[in-house]
């Protein structure tokens, strides 16, 4: 979502090409990179708060109620427009779009349980590896290998297993959060281009919500206050209403390069949001290796687009 730490659901707009709309007369309309820009300060500034609730609610029931907040505000968004989509859209297309919401779910959770065991900086970066490796082998050129090269050589630095002290858990949930990031990119190709993305979203959040329910529910009902509902409540706007439709409106006035390259510097937001919201300050190996993650990023998406 950029896809979407939670960042990876992002990327559904671009599935398809990006419509280009004329501007009313005399009307100005903000430019796509800096609504891009602005969707993932959002979008990160919601993953670092969300970090807050995992102590009362814990990781899989922060997810699942963030989750279901989304899915009800899109649901009543769209509407009778989405029911009137789901009697006419085939049923391949239905469940394509469910498998989405599943391969939603897992990212969002494994992403929660990476970012509870690593700064969030390092979990993003571990995540970004899945669309990163779609770009890759999307050039199918071998050289291009060497952009996951340096990425990989970025996580070293990030999780410095040289001092012990990175959990090793948090990695595997980090790069399975990456796996799913990657089979996202991938199934949107098809959704993408079937549904609208409004009513795609909202039919994937919905089952995304149901998917994570047993992995979150307990523990979230369990513990949830008025409080902590509240919290949920507005995090699921920040993360991931808001930044889809700034990245929707975006994706009409920017080419799909432009998009990517802006998105390869998620880990980069990611680690600035962590440092500003929850103060997990850096070290110098944890920088270098962010900035080679997000070169990598940029890379392999120019290089994708030179294919």
């Amino acid at each position: 979502m950029t896809a979407t730490s939670d960042t990876s659901a992002a990327a559904l707009p671009t599935a398809s090409s990006p419509t280009v709309t004329a501007p009313a007369p005399g009307r100005r309309m903000m430019p796509g990179p800096v609504l891009v820009l602005v969707a993932m300060l959002l979008l990160h500034t919601g993953s670092a708060l969300a970090t807050e609730l995992f102590h009362s609610l814990g990781p899989a029931g922060t997810t699942w109620l963030r989750l279901t907040f989304a899915a009800v505000l899109l649901l009543l968004v769209t509407g009778g427009s989405l029911w009137r989509t789901l009697r006419t859209v085939p049923r391949r297309d239905l469940l394509a779009t469910g498998f989405l919401g599943v391969v939603s779910a897992g990212m969002m959770l494994l992403f929660s349980e990476a970012a509870a065991r690593l700064p969030l900086g390092t979990a993003t970066a571990l995540e970004f590896l899945g669309p990163l490796t779609v770009a890759v082998f999307a050039s199918h050129r071998v050289r291009e290998l060497a952009w996951l090269a340096l990425a990989a050589a970025g996580v070293v630095l990030l999780t410095s297993p040289w001092t012990g002290s990175t959990s090793l858990t948090g990695v595997l949930f980090g790069l399975g959060s990456a796996a799913c990031w990657a089979l996202y990119v991938v199934g949107t190709a098809h959704v993408g281009s079937r549904l609208s993305a409004p009513h795609a979203l909202a039919v994937s959040l919905a089952v995304a919500a149901v998917a994570a329910a047993p992995f979150g529910a307990p523990g979230a009902l369990g513990a949830l206050t008025w409080q902590t509902a509240a919290a949920a409540a507005g995090i699921a706007v920040l993360m991931p209403l808001l930044p889809f439709l700034l990245e929707m409106k975006a994706l009409q006035r920017i080419g799909k390069t432009t998009y990517g390259t802006l998105a390869g510097l998620e880990p980069a937001v990611s680690l600035l949001a962590a440092m500003v919201l929850i103060s997990q300050t850096p070290a110098v190996p944890q920088i270098a290796g962010t900035v080679l993650v997000v070169a990598a990023g940029i890379g392999a998406t120019r290089a994708e687009s030179r294919r």
